[in-house]
């Protein structure tokens, strides 16, 4: 244990860990298991947080801050993110992914690459975008997910990003694999969702991973279970 006045924390002190998020974890779960963790090897209750969150159906590299790194988080949030994906046309959904139901599926036959790779044009460098209704940005002291699951109309505010790369990596139709380089807040359920608007013909985001985020790669990244057995196992 590391409550002892006479042995430093060495996480009070300040960690940072790149998490490997899986699909399906929220990432305030993966927060609360480190700084569960942290209090069971330490005894003691230690900041830990996110440098940018990722939604529970994405998944990939996470920078979670620890201790006196929590004060440095906004640098980490304010880098650049490289994304993969992947998106299905012919389709929308309310939350622009797989968490809602399919409505309005149209054909897609007729769309050629050539039209899908140039499309991509439309989505780079400045760009306005809504974020989805299905999202934790808060519109008059509420999240706009709180607003969609009662079903309840909002305005959602317009905002704009850069995207600093869109290229198309494989087409399967309807399946579309791509990769994004944009600056932060960028939403790309929102792109997904306004590069089938353009192709007339829906889309939806069915796989998302971050890869990078500045120079932190998913390469150098753990899993939580390989983390939280970092912290446990821990000793200087």
């Amino acid at each position: 244990m590391y409550n002892n006045s006479n042995i430093a924390n060495p996480f009070k002190d300040g960690k940072l860990f790149l998490i490997d998020k899986t699909k399906g974890d929220s990432s305030f779960y993966v927060v609360k298991k480190i700084r569960q963790a942290i209090q069971k090897k330490t005894g003691e209750k230690i900041k830990v947080g996110h440098a940018g969150t990722l939604d529970p159906l994405a998944e990939g590299l996470l920078i979670i801050c620890v201790g006196k790194k929590t004060k440095e988080i906004y640098k980490y949030q304010n880098l650049n993110k490289t994304y993969v994906g992947e998106m299905i046309i012919g389709v929308k959904t309310k939350s622009f992914d797989l968490e809602t139901e399919f409505y309005d599926i149209k054909k897609y036959n007729h769309i050629s690459e050539s039209q899908i790779k140039n499309t991509t044009g439309f989505f780079k460098g400045e760009i306005k975008q809504s974020p989805p209704i299905y999202s934790a940005i808060k519109v008059k002291g509420k999240k706009l997910y709180e607003y969609a699951r009662k079903n309840e109309k909002i305005k959602i505010p317009v905002r704009q990003v850069n995207v600093m790369e869109f290229n198309i990596n494989e087409i399967n139709l309807p399946k579309i694999k791509f990769e994004i380089k944009c600056e932060k807040g960028t939403y790309i359920r929102s792109i997904v969702n306004d590069f089938g608007l353009k192709l007339e013909c829906g889309a939806v985001l069915s796989k998302l991973k971050r890869t990078q985020i500045g120079k932190y790669s998913i390469k150098n990244s753990k899993k939580i279970n390989e983390v939280i057995n970092f912290i446990v196992n821990y000793s200087e």
